[in-house]
């Protein structure tokens, strides 16, 4: 199975983040001619940000998805 995206993507993706995170420390809403905008929640930034830290880390180390299954065979002793 192919993965859902490659290294560089992923790092692309977790460069976002980081950059969002940054924004939001600056300021979490702001108004303009009476209009008030807010940015996304800082919680499901730091989320986004470990998400794609160890999908880059997974990719990295060549790991692919999910649970790896074993062959068991039950012996009586």
């Amino acid at each position: 199975m192919a993965e859902p995206w490659t290294l560089a993507q992923a790092q692309e993706h977790l460069s976002q983040w980081l950059q969002a995170d940054i924004a939001c420390s600056t300021s979490q809403s702001y108004t303009i001619s009476g209009r008030t905008l807010t940015r996304s929640d800082l919680s499901q930034i730091a989320e986004r940000i470990h998400f794609w830290r160890n999908e880059c880390t997974r990719l990295q180390a060549g790991r692919g998805h999910g649970a790896r299954v074993m062959n068991i065979i039950p012996r009586d002793l």
